[in-house]
């Protein structure tokens, strides 16, 4: 499954600019709120959600060169930390679902933790 589906089949919206998302296929999937369990627990590739919104989402998703991160529960970053997504390559997508719906969701459709 790649993340332009997953973006369709959950309805996310994207925050960053614009990529060919049909390309990426994300390698897993991790969900913390706390960077530093992300940090040691998510994967290469994997997708990450969260309802953290802060510039320090980016710094992590770069370090670990995730796929993407899902902001959930209507948490919206500041344009600054957008700004820095694009600058580093990172997608944001952005929800109004709780985090546990989205996983749930996510699971559903055949993503498994990394």
């Amino acid at each position: 499954m790649n993340l332009a589906q997953i973006v369709d089949q959950l309805h996310l919206t994207l925050l960053t600019e614009p990529r060919n998302l049909a390309e990426l296929q994300p390698s897993g999937g991790y969900t913390s709120d706390l960077l530093s369990c992300v940090m040691s627990g998510a994967k290469q590739k994997s997708l990450w959600v969260t309802l953290q919104a802060h510039g320090n989402i980016v710094a992590v998703a770069a370090l670990l060169d995730l796929c993407a991160v899902i902001i959930t529960e209507g948490a919206q970053p500041e344009p600054a930390t957008v700004e820095k997504a694009n600058q580093e390559g990172i997608i944001l997508l952005s929800t109004n679902e709780p985090s546990f719906a989205v996983v749930g969701k996510l699971w559903e459709m055949g993503l498994r933790a990394c």
